[in-house]
């Protein structure tokens, strides 16, 4: 049996209808939001034939939890699987360019992790590497401050993140980590090859191990007064970088 779950909120429903219609069962929608941009929703779910269902408030609040901003817009979908199973896959397969991951070293902020898994598609990230404990995974509110992004990168959970490091490391992979007592800056580390940006968790940054499996540090040149970056901040910076000089040299 398919397993089946709610998106809430119009960017993550709106990217789930252009991506995989055929997945949304229902569109559970705020009986008094009729503005422009519910309008557009309604069509596009009409186009592609799916039920929609006017509904109180209180019952899409009900749905999406104390704190799930709703928007007024509640889908039911059934899970679609990503394409990569595991990061072997990934590099078993027919890549355009070098491959480039993403590796999250505890992120427990669903905020951040959403807002994460958005740059790495904005960047082309051909997938994101998590640990499955002590790590927030694809809840709901990841899915929608991530605005489609969950939809379309690869979110891999792994059990152990130093063996799975190894193991990329083994295929020819190179691992940077930031880190803000790195004695290199980002701005001088060659990013063009097979790369995987390795970022720690909100406030204690990367793990001991994690950092020892990394093969360079490099820190963010800070211009300012404060003296640290919200990880989906520091994400964005590293990412658009590395995809920075991977353009400044021609696919393989």
């Amino acid at each position: 049996m398919s397993d089946t779950r709610i998106l809430f909120g119009f960017h993550a429903v709106l990217s789930r209808l252009r991506q995989h219609a055929a997945s949304v069962q229902e569109i559970l929608i705020d009986r008094d939001r009729i503005d422009a941009r519910m309008k557009d929703l309604l069509g596009m779910a009409e186009s592609a034939g799916v039920r929609l269902m006017q509904v109180e408030r209180s019952r899409l609040d009900g749905l999406a939890g104390q704190n799930g901003r709703h928007q007024g817009v509640i889908a039911r979908v059934i899970d679609t699987p990503m394409p990569y199973k595991d990061i072997h896959d990934i590099l078993e397969s027919e890549l355009k360019e070098p491959p480039f991951f993403l590796i999250l070293d505890g992120v427990e902020d669903p905020h951040n992790l959403g807002a994460c898994l958005r740059v790495a598609d904005a960047m082309g990230v051909h997938a994101v590497i998590a640990p499955k404990d002590r790590a927030v995974g694809l809840n709901a509110t990841v899915r929608k401050v991530a605005c489609g992004a969950a939809e379309t990168v690869p979110f891999i959970a792994v059990t152990n993140l130093a063996r799975t490091m190894r193991e990329l490391k083994e295929a020819g992979v190179m691992m940077v980590g930031a880190a803000a007592e790195a004695d290199h800056s980002l701005l001088t580390m060659t990013l063009q090859g097979p790369l995987a940006l390795v970022l720690g968790a909100e406030g204690t940054g990367l793990r001991r191990l994690t950092a020892e499996t990394c093969d360079a540090l490099v820190s963010i040149p800070m211009f300012g007064s404060v003296e640290s970056l919200n990880v989906s901040v520091a994400s964005g910076i590293c990412l658009y970088e590395a995809r920075r000089q991977r353009q400044a040299v021609p696919s393989s």
